[in-house]
């Protein structure tokens, strides 16, 4: 009978012998020099002719002119003084445009684009004397102007005053979004995030193109959202989180305050109310939701499954339509999501009942249903979007929500959840999907992801990132850093400009603009990241870490820039990257 540690080192072994097939992906990619701005964009636009020899320098004088009165163009005139001013130093004046663009300025104007742009979509050509950026809708100025921001040096992101000098490189560009639907996920049930750090998320999800946020506002461990009617669901129900912490929810003022600063950033809010399962803060809040009319104690673990409202009840009814009543009155945007995964507790007939009772609970609203995948057990309206979560290619609901007229929303939980570990080294995250590195973020064709759901079937992507382990800004941004710009690609960019060693270049460039916005983001192997002029770490004194060499506890050896001592025995399992079982420590930069 084998030993545990010779089962280790049988795994070990088979683990070596695709070590070499994979180094490209794991191997230290030196620090990329600076890219050329126009060659380091995330998402990738459509079209790009360079101007060579070309640049708009961006100096004191220079001013923003927007479409003459339009108040929203002014808007997005105000948002990008607001981003250029900090770093710059200039005034940046932002006024109606004249009949001719004039020489020294950035002008946002509401005609002149190409058909082909759409409604969110917009042509930038950037020449010695100005920049024009031209579009149909304001939505697509907003983006043109994501676009020029890539376009400046990444220290231009700064909140305080920089050297420069900046300079916008001569193009034209003419770009449009692959899927209308680009989205975010962020669970603040788990553990709940205040105001302040729902819009710095907002802030970071708009440069990317990212125009819809996702909030999953209620679940086992906390209720997040201000209900009148139901006044416990917040004072009770949100009065803890995971690991046993104050919790918090959202005032209905507060809920509005992040709905019209998500509209500033061009973005929508869809807010998401779990049910049947998942709801053991309500339980908890009110004893007569539950079919034994016994309140449970709040819970601060993360098991899920073993909730469910009680079907049978009118009351039950009654407390949806209410809290859909209020969301809605709050949310001027087109969707309430309803939740409906991992209801284990409820019977497959009884599940049945409850999204065929609140389908038209909803439709009474105004809104249109999301909900994830399970919900297409039911026969869902045309008008529904069913949200794939799953780790397969192929679901029999989601093709026959499809047959019916349904697009769906793709997030398979082993691509695009955010949550997942990078690998086994991570310090925070889940693993139960998988592990995702950025390679695997970007490496699958939402058009083509799900057997009987074509691309024209497909309303975008969604990256959700839930909250078990997430406890602080500097934690999202670990996990959504680099995979959510992966993500925004795949919904942004036409799939034949995918690409990923074209990416991964262009994606390392944004590392100056993520140092000068302080986003802690992971800096995977897989990458090569511009370092700003700024050296890598010092190479280690240390050995150099080998697949072949057999390492016992306190072995320390260099690799990809760091130090790492062995916690156990290994073999064959990387530094960082593929160990299976956490065997390394990070000791830090050389």
């Amino acid at each position: 009978m084998k030993t545990p540690l010779a089962r280790r080192a049988g795994r070990a072994l088979a683990v070596l012998a695709l070590v070499g097939a994979s180094a490209t992906a794991t191997q230290l990619i030196p620090a990329a020099a600076a890219t050329p701005a126009l060659q380091s964009i995330v998402p990738v636009p459509v079209s790009v002719t360079p101007a060579a020899g070309v640049s708009f320098p961006l100096v004191s004088t220079t001013k923003i002119v927007t479409e003459a009165g339009s108040a929203p163009a002014k808007q997005v005139g105000d948002y990008l003084a607001g981003v250029l001013r900090p770093s710059t130093g200039y005034a940046l004046p932002v006024s109606d445009a004249p009949a001719a663009v004039p020489a020294d300025s950035i002008a946002l104007l509401l005609s002149g684009a190409p058909a082909s742009v759409g409604a969110q979509g917009y042509q930038l050509v950037s020449t010695a004397s100005s920049v024009t950026l031209r579009a149909s809708t304001t939505d697509g100025l907003f983006a043109g102007v994501q676009t020029l921001r890539q376009m400046l040096p990444g220290s231009v992101e700064s909140p305080s005053a920089q050297p420069g000098p900046w300079s916008v490189p001569g193009a034209t560009i003419v770009d449009y979004p692959r899927f209308g639907y680009r989205g975010a996920m962020l669970d603040v049930a788990r553990h709940f995030h205040p105001v302040s750090t729902v819009k710095r998320y907002l802030d970071q999800l708009a440069q990317y193109k990212i125009n819809n946020l996702h909030l999953h506002l209620a679940d086992d461990q906390g209720w997040r959202i201000q209900i009148d009617s139901w006044p416990r669901l917040t004072t009770y129900g949100g009065s803890t989180q995971v690991g046993g912490g104050t919790g918090g929810y959202y005032t209905k003022a507060q809920y509005t305050e992040i709905v019209n600063y998500a509209a500033s950033r061009h973005i929508t809010i869809i807010p998401e109310i779990d049910m049947p399962g998942h709801v053991n803060a309500a339980l908890a809040s009110y004893a007569e939701l539950n079919c034994n009319g016994v309140a449970p104690a709040l819970r601060t673990d993360t098991a899920v499954g073993y909730s469910s409202l009680c079907i049978s009840k009118d009351i039950t009814y009654t407390f949806v339509a209410d809290v859909l009543r209020e969301l809605a009155a709050l949310t001027p945007g087109q969707y309430i999501h309803i939740g409906g995964d991992e209801a284990s507790s409820t019977s497959a007939a009884d599940y049945l009942t409850f999204v065929n009772k609140v389908l038209p609970l909803v439709a009474a609203t105004g809104k249109s249903v999301v909900g994830w995948h399970d919900i297409a057990k039911a026969t869902l309206p045309a008008s529904a979007s069913p949200q794939f979560w799953g780790t397969t290619t192929s679901d029999a609901g989601v093709s026959a929500a499809v047959s019916r007229g349904s697009k769906v929303i793709l997030s398979p939980a082993n691509k695009a959840y955010l949550d997942m570990k990078y690998n086994s080294s991570t310090p925070i995250g889940l693993s139960w999907a998988g592990y995702i590195e950025v390679q695997d973020a970007y490496g699958w064709n939402p058009g083509a992801y799900l057997s009987g759901v074509g691309e024209s079937a497909v309303r975008g992507v969604e990256s959700p990132l839930w909250a078990e382990t997430v406890v602080t800004p500097s934690d999202i941004d670990y996990l959504a850093f680099p995979r959510l710009a992966a993500h925004a690609e795949l919904g942004w960019s036409p799939w034949s400009t995918h690409d990923w060693t074209a990416f991964r270049t262009r994606l390392g460039a944004q590392a100056p603009r993520w140092v000068a916005q302080s986003i802690n983001f992971y800096r995977s192997s897989q990458v090569a990241w511009d370092t700003g002029g700024t050296t890598q770490p010092g190479t280690c004194a240390d050995p150099a870490w080998s697949a072949s060499q057999v390492y016992t506890g306190g072995n320390v050896v260099s690799h990809n820039g760091h130090k790492w001592t062995a916690k156990w025995w290994t073999q064959g399992e990387e530094p960082g990257t593929t160990g299976q079982w956490g065997v390394w420590t990070d000791n830090g930069a050389c």
